[in-house]
């Protein structure tokens, strides 16, 4: 089984290297039922391998001048907050046992499984659905950026990548083309750079509550890092809004199985 999960991992980072996200939603499904690792530790660890693996995508796209690193700060103002108070405070204080009456029993693991699964669900209609996101022209970039909005949509993020350990790009991407005017391909760089800032930071906030396996951690993340290279180099090859459908696809499947899994099996 951790031939497979390794296989999967390098598939995490293809993904990102390919349309700039969606990968991320996959690593704790592949870290909790291939290669067996507790649904709680799976969000920590999907947080350093999600987190490094987007660094290094978010430095590849830099170079050619497609990160914008003064809005990844100020998005990130809120988002990174909320992401290391979230793991450094709430996440600890959940019982592992939350409910408890009769035939109603609810675990921590199961919570977590459930609440995933749904952002699964909305992840992939965001992959799916036909509308693409208009390209700003450079009149539209010039627009005030509503703050409010921005605010608040990294706490929304913030909570996501806390909470369940995903990157949230589903989420960053249209935010930084429909509210900031961003042009696509300087919103994926950027959303790159702010799932790496959000990631690596939340994962500190974890440091001292787990006991982390930094050989298999460091072995996955080493793999996913291939991946995002090799999906680069796909990238010039095949048609990433193609592709993205299919992954969307993919990932409604999953999440549909696991909230049949945790819920009725």
């Amino acid at each position: 089984m951790e031939v497979l999960g390794f296989f999967l991992a390098a598939l995490v980072g293809i993904s990102l290297g390919l349309i700039g996200g969606g990968g991320s939603i996959l690593t704790v499904p592949i870290l909790v039922y291939i290669m067996g690792i507790s649904p709680v530790l799976a969000t920590s660890y999907s947080l350093f391998i999600v987190g490094t693996t987007s660094l290094v995508g978010a430095v590849n796209y830099y170079r050619i001048g497609l990160v914008n690193i003064k809005t990844a700060l100020l998005f990130g103002i809120s988002s990174i907050t909320t992401v290391f108070i979230t793991r450094r405070i709430f996440v600890p204080a959940i019982p592992s046992i939350i409910y408890n009456k009769g035939q109603v029993y609810i675990t921590q693991s199961m919570a977590t499984m459930v609440l995933f699964a749904i952002l699964m669900l909305f992840a992939s209609y965001s992959m799916i659905r036909n509308s693409s996101l208009a390209i700003p022209s450079k009149k539209e970039t010039t627009l005030h950026t509503p703050i409010i909005k921005l605010l608040s949509m990294g706490i929304l993020i913030g909570l996501a990548t806390g909470f369940l350990g995903a990157g949230g790009g589903f989420l960053l991407i249209p935010s930084l083309v429909l509210i900031l005017k961003m042009p696509m391909k300087s919103a994926v760089g950027t959303s790159l750079l702010i799932i790496a800032l959000n990631s690596l930071i939340g994962f500190t906030g974890d440091l001292g509550h787990f006991t982390i396996d930094w050989k298999l951690l460091l072995l996955l993340t080493f793999i996913a890092i291939a991946g995002i290279f090799t999906g680069g180099f796909l990238s010039k090859k095949i048609e990433g809004q193609k592709l993205k459908k299919a992954f969307g696809w993919f990932v409604l499947v999953m999440g549909t199985y696991i909230l049949i899994k945790e819920l009725l099996i």
